[in-house]
């Protein structure tokens, strides 16, 4: 059986590097060996690109920065060339690759950047597309467009950052207006959490903002829902499908932050959800329904609130979702009957199938 040749890109110049790092190693080590010949792609936190053929354990740690096994390598825009362009000592030769899974999470690798660049190259890639990636990754846009189908959110509002530096008075009179505290205030353009903050107050406005405005220009606040916090994991292309299990999480500190998610492992997740059926399966339509609303092709997770035990709301989409040992997305298709290499398979297919 002839192996297909896939290329596995992680880190990345985003905050959220480390829980790449993570997450490709998971994948790497669950991948196929006897299906896949496997080529391990690092990008630097300063955005240099290597091939890199040394040990797998170096990756988690961030070690294989370190390595003499790895050389510079560059994804090419030429489409006769269809793979990467890797420099050796002696000359520069062309690694053919069959499909790119790119296990990148934040800013420039999450947000349509590689997305585009793999679209123009014309290589198959694994997940969604350069809009629906740069679509789902920005938070006031896709509030903006699931409000516009009906789908019920948190209340919100967004600003620049430089408007609020010139202003600040009129963004806390319509915050205190239209939502009233406490709220969370985030980056628009990020993930895991980074850049978030529980405001209880006006007065912890400012270092909230000054926070979110770290990891991006546009800041979004969000009323607080009380209510439970579930995830549910969606798989497929034109005809995409909901795993038949929803997750709960209950976050061990104020919010299911960036330690919550990928360092402690505190928070306890419910798989089943605690919710009756009715509300699992109008969860399941309502996130098939925001995928294909937003374009999205291979896989996303949607987070959801659900206030008093029937009101549903739509939080966020991920468009590559952890892949850590204690992420969400595998373990809900584990739970549903599906493994985490069969899901491995299942995404280079739908990738395959879309080019």
């Amino acid at each position: 059986m002839n192996r297909k040749k896939i290329a596995v890109l992680f880190g990345g110049c985003s905050s959220e590097h480390e829980v790449s790092r993570v997450s490709a190693y998971s994948v790497i080590s669950n991948l196929s060996k006897e299906k896949y010949e496997i080529y391990r792609i690092g990008i630097t936190k300063d955005g240099r690109w290597y091939l890199y053929e040394g040990p797998l354990d170096s990756i988690p740690d961030g070690k294989w920065e370190q390595s003499e096994q790895k050389r510079p390598a560059y994804l090419t825009p030429d489409r006769g060339a269809a793979g990467f362009a890797v420099c050796g000592p002696d000359r520069t030769e062309i690694l053919k690759v069959d499909c790119v899974f790119p296990v990148l999470h934040g800013r420039n690798g999450e947000d349509g950047t590689v997305q585009g660049l793999l679209q123009l190259s014309g290589l198959p890639f694994v997940g969604c597309g350069t809009l629906s990636s740069a679509v789902c990754m920005d938070k006031a846009v896709t509030h903006t467009l699931l409000a516009g189908v009906g789908i019920k959110q948190a209340q919100y509002l967004w600003f620049y950052y430089s408007r609020y530096l010139k202003n600040p008075d009129k963004v806390r009179i319509k915050i205190g207006a239209r939502l009233g505290y406490p709220v969370f205030v985030k980056p628009a353009g990020s993930g895991s959490s980074v850049g978030v903050s529980r405001v209880n107050s006006e007065e912890e406005l400012d270092a909230a903002v000054r926070l979110a405005a770290t990891e991006g220009e546009k800041i979004l606040v969000e009323e607080a829902v009380s209510g439970q916090e579930v995830e549910c994991a969606v798989l497929g292309n034109e005809e995409p499908e909901a795993a038949a299990l929803i997750g709960e999480i209950a976050a061990s500190a104020a919010f299911y932050d960036y330690d919550d998610k990928y360092k402690s492992g505190k928070s306890r997740l419910y798989i089943p959800a605690r919710l009756s059926d009715e509300v699992t399966q109008e969860l399941r339509a309502i996130a098939v329904r925001a995928y294909r609303t937003l374009g999205c092709r291979g896989f996303a997770r949607v987070d959801f609130f659900v206030r008093g035990k029937t009101e549903i709301l739509l939080n966020e989409l991920n468009t590559i979702p952890g892949f850590t040992p204690i992420s969400m997305y595998p373990k809900l298709w584990e739970a549903s009957g599906l493994s985490y290499g069969g899901l491995l398979d299942r995404l280079i297919e739908l990738a395959l199938e879309k080019a």
